[in-house]
């Protein structure tokens, strides 16, 4: 039985998905798209000064290969041959920044995460040399300037970091999203590893040229990144190199693309005007808008959405970024202790069944799209003698749904053609508490595929259709139709309509909170 099983399943891929908050390895078969195995690890995040936000480049690798390991066991014992992997895909949180010493292997400093609020006097210096009625910065890079890129995060290392500082005049150091730096060591680090990025991730780091595809000398000038430090650039789709240790040696890494890329392409959203929304640690909306970039008027940002392949032509999206979605129910878990596991923040909820008129703006790192506000700060507003832990918990679970809406907003006046229902992803979507308030407070469907992971999904159909690979077929009519469960409004448009304008209230009451000069602001200046 376990021989025919063997022989039935064909090829199957690995995608790894390096998140903010996790690490998993996920093997799907290419034929179905159903996901066979994983393996998850939570990942550490260090906070060693208000606003900063840090990970171990170290622990994040590791955690990769114990994730490749655990899973190969599992397809083990489920009597399936590891040798049918026949490439593997990476996904990743985008932005963060890492540096590293290119003869030793070894990072220079913790990475950066996306998150991170140190460069804000960074951010309104660089700011001030923009001429006004020339942003050239976001013209080529679709982006506003903001603490959220990783260019701003590496002029901060490098202005701040002696050892980075050193290993650049010595031409050691090299730059590299958490993509570049786990293919760089994954294909053999100091022994030949391939550094190289993609498309979408080199397009969240405020140096690269969303139109002619490549580093742009101007703005590398700009920010002052030596070019020599920077990665290679390649398609989303094709074998950068194979891997040299471990369970899985000798497969190739074909596939890579920024998690909110891969989750657009996960949810085959491939076609102009579709969309999706990834409830991850921040919330994502991206809308396919074909091969045209288009600008926001609303505060959205411009980015690419896929290369998937070499002579493939290249896919732009607009994105709506929220930084705390998933964030808000760790922190409820880990700072106030009020529930024990996340699971539990949909108890909660339900027990009390209404915020009871408390909000809650997350506002932990500023706001992101559509205000770009950095000056924000986290409130919970609305209290009575009443108000309890359940009402909380349940505030934070409305504030993921006030913030989609508002960028769903901005997208439905930049696309001019309101979405007619909403695409969903993500580790949160598992809660239908959130689902349906979702639901009534953007007043159109939520539609979710009963196969959440989305975004392994998307690099694994990346490195399985990749040339020389060409076990997963992205033709319309080879894709598995996927089931999908629906959430339908169930209150009636009013109450939406009230509920989301005292969100919007609660909302300018967060703003202007901190200033540069700001006493109790560690990362301005302040406290350091």
């Amino acid at each position: 039985m376990a021989a025919a099983k063997k022989a039935v399943l064909g090829p199957l891929v690995g995608a790894v998905d390096q998140g903010t908050s996790s690490t998993r390895f996920l093997v799907f078969n290419s034929k179905t798209a159903e996901l066979l195995s994983h393996h998850q690890v939570e990942i550490k995040q260090e906070f060693p000064r208000e606003g900063w936000v840090e990970q171990d480049p170290k622990e994040i690798l590791q955690s990769v290969y114990e994730c490749v390991e655990k899973t190969c066991e599992k397809l083990g014992q489920l009597n399936i041959d590891i040798s049918n992997i026949k490439a593997i895909g990476v996904s990743n949180q985008r932005e963060t920044t890492v540096v590293w010493d290119k003869l030793t292997g070894e990072p220079l400093y913790n990475a950066v995460v996306w998150l991170d609020l140190r460069t804000q006097s960074t951010v309104e210096a660089l700011s001030k040399r923009i001429p006004g009625n020339n942003n050239f910065v976001k013209s080529k890079t679709g982006l506003p300037i903001s603490t959220y890129f990783s260019a701003v995060k590496l002029r901060w290392i490098l202005d701040n970091v002696r050892q980075v500082q050193k290993a650049v005049e010595e031409n050691r150091a090299l730059f590299g999203t958490i993509d570049s730096w786990l293919i760089w060591s994954l294909t053999g680090g100091v022994n030949g590893g391939v550094h190289c990025t993609d498309v979408t991730n080199a397009s969240r780091t405020m140096l690269f040229n969303i139109h002619s595809l490549e580093w742009d000398k101007e703005l590398c000038e700009f920010f002052g990144i030596p070019m020599e430090i920077l990665p290679n650039v390649r398609s989303s789709s094709e074998i950068y190199g194979l891997m040299k240790a471990g369970a899985l040696e000798g497969v190739p890494i074909s596939g890579c693309l920024g998690d909110q890329s891969a989750a657009l392409v996960g949810q085959m959203c491939f076609l102009d005007g579709q969309a999706k929304n990834t409830y991850g640690t921040g919330c994502f909306l991206l809308c396919n808008t074909g091969r045209k970039c288009v600008f926001s008027e609303h505060g959205l940002l411009t980015t690419v959405a896929y290369k998937l392949g070499r002579d493939k032509p290249v896919f732009y999206a607009l994105e709506g970024s929220v930084a705390i979605a998933g964030a808000v129910i760790r922190w409820l878990r880990d700072n106030l202790g009020i529930i024990k596991t996340s699971d539990e923040i949909e108890k909660l909820a339900k027990e009390a069944g209404t915020s009871y008129g408390c909000y809650f703006v997350p506002a932990f790192s500023g706001l992101y799209a559509p205000y770009w506000e950095p000056s924000a700060r986290g409130i919970i507003c609305g209290l009575t003698q009443f108000t309890n832990k359940c009402h909380i918990a349940f505030a934070a679970l409305e504030a993921v749904c006030f913030q989609t809406r508002e960028i769903l907003d901005a997208m439905n006046r930049d696309c001019g053609i309101p979405l007619s229902h909403l695409q969903v992803d993500g580790g949160m979507t598992s809660n239908k508490i959130l689902m349906q308030l979702q639901a009534d407070i953007l007043y159109i469907p939520v539609v979710k595929p009963s196969m959440p992971e989305t975004t392994a999904l998307g690099a694994a159909m990346a490195a399985g259709a990749a040339e020389g690979v060409g076990v997963w077929s992205l033709a319309p009519e080879d894709l598995s139709a996927v089931t999908m469960e629906r959430f339908e409004p169930q209150i009636n448009a009013e109450e939406s309509e009230i509920r989301y304008s005292t969100w919007k209230k609660a909302v300018k009451k967060s703003m202007g909170w901190v200033t540069t000069q700001s006493p109790e602001s560690g990362m301005f200046g302040g406290r350091l």
